[in-house]
């Protein structure tokens, strides 16, 4: 198999082996979490009573946007508005209205995406004032941005479809769709670009990712010269947890000084402390990522997209992949981002 394509399948199963592991510990606190699961936290799936990993919306919303991108092509619509419309789409998996004017994603007749599973209210309340002809009227920096667009740069990384610069732009926009707070769609943005340039560095190592970073927030100063401030917050946290991934204080303690996860730029930097610290050990990456009683999920999926975007599907471990709800969709979806067509199952 192509290494790219190797690398693409691994950003979309890292990042929802990371939602699937986070998101049974979501709202618990770390004391709950213990309780529940031993002193070192849920370290292996909590299965449903179909014996599968299940995904929350952070997953459903990623094949959304891998959806809506692919569908720009076929649709002749820029990429912006047909995630968009993917968007709304998903927005209607989980409202059950029916609409002939959006019916574009293949996608949204798979049952296991109609299901609610805890859809975050700044994305709802968004894509209804979109859906019924409105602007949406928010000022949210959740992490509802940077959850799910990893497929943007993906996607735009096979045989330079987009620059590095024009997929973290799309990536920030797409977040920007319904969290209108700078600090929703910058982190959205850096990471698009540490995706990218991660899934073509032929040999990434730690010491790789943290000049992608850092390059990152230079792209990040050019692309929103018009907010610095923000810029320079996750500037200072994206360095912290470049600092924090070489300290000796436990992970614990590293994540809870970055955040819990519910904002953007946390969620970011959580996910990059603990895909640096463990960049050769995708199963504690995961366990450092969800065990914190923040956004476990949010946490999770971008840890997964990050560090499977470093070192593809294969090297996952075998254990996360049997059990993960939609794997071979995922999969699918995952070579319809490589071969950059839309094909149904």
């Amino acid at each position: 198999m192509n290494k790219l394509q190797d690398r693409i399948r691994g950003s979309l199963v890292g990042g929802a082996v990371g939602d699937a592991l986070g998101y049974p510990v979501e709202f618990m606190g770390v004391e709950q979490i213990r309780h529940h699961f031993g002193e070192r936290g849920i370290t292996r799936f909590r299965l449903s009573h179909n014996n599968e990993a299940v995904v929350s919306d952070d997953t459903q919303m990623t094949l959304f946007t891998a959806n809506g991108l692919l569908n720009a092509k076929r649709l002749g619509i820029a990429p912006k508005f047909s995630i968009c419309r993917a968007y709304i789409e998903w927005y209607m998996t989980q409202t059950r209205e029916k609409s002939n004017k959006f019916n574009d994603c293949w996608i949204s007749n798979i049952p296991e995406l109609n299901a609610r599973r805890a859809p975050g209210n700044t994305c709802m309340s968004a894509l209804d004032a979109i859906y019924r002809g409105r602007e949406p009227q928010n000022n949210s920096k959740g992490c509802g941005g940077v959850m799910r667009v990893a497929p943007i740069p993906l996607y735009a990384a096979v045989e330079g479809r987009m620059s590095i610069e024009e997929a973290d732009r799309l990536a920030g926009d797409a977040a920007e769709i319904t969290h209108l707070h700078p600090l929703g769609y910058i982190p959205a943005a850096l990471m698009s670009h540490i995706i990218y340039c991660l899934a073509l560095d032929s040999v990434p190592t730690q010491v790789s990712m943290k000049r992608y970073i850092r390059e990152g927030v230079e792209m990040m100063r050019k692309l929103y010269e018009f907010n610095p401030k923000e810029v320079e917050f996750m500037a200072n946290l994206a360095e912290k947890a470049i600092l924090y991934a070489s300290n000796n204080a436990s992970d614990l303690d590293n994540v809870m000084s970055l955040g819990e996860g519910w904002t953007g730029e946390e969620a970011l930097a959580i996910a990059l402390y603990c895909a640096l610290k463990y960049f050769d050990d995708f199963e504690e990456a995961m366990v450092a990522a969800v065990n914190h009683g923040g956004d476990s999920d949010s946490t999770g999926a971008v840890c997964g997209n990050i560090l499977g975007s470093a070192i593809g599907y294969e090297a996952i471990p075998q254990f996360y992949k049997d059990d993960l709800e939609m794997h071979d969709l995922i999969l699918h979806m995952a070579d319809d981002l490589w071969c950059g067509e839309v094909t149904k199952m």
